[in-house]
């Protein structure tokens, strides 16, 4: 028992100190100390809880991917503050949804990190996947140009993580009103912004990204929702669903989820995209309205299209005849060289180095002397 006890703590500590080297490491600050003057007051307050970053909206922060909260307090010499919230999502799509849901259109735009707004002394901005809330208690005329070198210092994503989504590039701009673009990836959001659609009809289950923004028109405001699916196949379907549910126009006990009264109603499918037109809008408004959005794939050809060096045949024919110039060239040159250092060396030195007497040695078969011979016999 003497020897096991201490055989069993050796293990103990064994596995401890395995179970810390598996341990992941510790993710990299976000926020610095200091930038353009300004320093942290304090310390910087970390946290994993979305309702820390949000309490009110915190279901909406986790659709968006969030991972991590970084906030703190900074100051200058000159008596100023500033509280500024980072919030780091997976990827950079998740930091610009969360940038439109919380955008308003009474916000003016600003030119900070990805894209910014402001409204008094609120900055809103965000920079790869981190989004970021600045708060100032007073600003002056360099409040942006201080952003923008945080934005400069924060760490930006790899990979594909850092690449933001094409869908709302397909919204179009003529009409468009300033800062209602909202990126959606949930159905919590999108009941929070409201949408022509249902939450059960978009089937955020099979990866959906929906993308909506409203438009002038003659009556009033309308509403451009693009909702974007894995494949061309599940749009069709989709868009066979919600045209059966318009016309039938189902009620709750029915068990199809009924399309909002929000009057008339247009759509149509490109690609993987369904773009649906709901508001106050006339035939000709809809139709100009929803031919302005044209899906163009992206397709990706991995092998080459034109002819590089080396798939060239005259120019490989080109480098076998250069080639064997090189060779035939050395060829001559070992020959000359060789036989000039023998000539040389028969000159110099005669009969010392080559055709030295001593050692030629030749086999001589006196075949004279035995043609004599055979004619004697005769």
């Amino acid at each position: 028992m003497k020897r096991i006890f201490p055989i069993a703590i050796l293990f103990s500590h064994l596995v401890c100190a395995a179970a810390v080297a598996t341990e992941p490491p510790p993710p990299a600050p976000v926020l610095p100390a200091q930038f353009a003057g300004w320093q942290v007051k304090d310390s910087v307050t970390k946290s994993a809880d979305p309702a820390v970053a949000d309490a009110v909206n915190a279901p909406v922060l986790q659709e968006y991917g969030f991972q991590r909260l970084e906030k703190a307090t900074f100051t200058r010499d000159d008596g100023r503050k500033l509280a500024i919230k980072a919030a780091v999502f997976a990827d950079t799509s998740g930091a610009y949804g969360a940038f439109t849901y919380y955008k308003t259109p009474v916000m003016l735009t600003e030119k900070i990190g990805g894209q910014a707004s402001s409204l008094n002394n609120r900055v809103l901005f965000y920079q790869g996947n981190i989004l970021v809330d600045a708060v100032f208690d007073k600003l002056n005329a360099m409040s942006a140009a201080e952003l923008r070198e945080l934005a400069g210092l924060l760490p930006a994503p790899a990979g594909n993580a850092r690449n933001l989504p094409p869908l709302p590039t397909y919204l179009p701009k003529q009409s468009y009103q300033k800062n209602t673009a909202k990126y959606i990836l949930g159905p919590v959001t999108l009941d929070r912004v409201g949408a022509p659609l249902p939450t059960p009809m978009v089937d955020f289950k099979s990866g959906a990204e929906v993308v909506i923004g409203k438009y002038a028109a003659n009556a009033g405001d309308s509403t451009l929702m693009l909702i974007e699916y894995p494949t061309p196949q599940i749009a069709a379907e989709k868009l066979r669903q919600i045209d059966a549910a318009h016309q039938a126009n189902p009620q709750p006990h029915t068990g199809a989820a009924p399309l909002l009264d929000i009057g008339p109603f247009f759509d149509k499918r490109t690609g993987p995209i369904l773009v649906i037109a709901a508001g106050p809008l006339s035939v000709s408004e809809a139709r100009t309205l929803l031919g302005s959005v044209s899906y163009e794939a992206d397709v990706t050809w991995n092998q080459n299209t034109y002819l590089s060096k080396k798939d060239n045949l005259a120019n490989l024919l080109f480098n076998v005849i250069v080639l064997c110039g090189i060779v035939i060239g050395l060829a001559l040159v070992a020959g000359v060289a060789f036989g000039g250092i023998r000539i040389l060396m028969k000159r110099i030195l005669p009969n010392r180095v080559f055709d030295r007497p001593e050692d030629m040695e030749f086999i001589s078969l006196h075949l004279d002397e035995k043609l004599e011979q055979a004619a004697r016999r005769r």
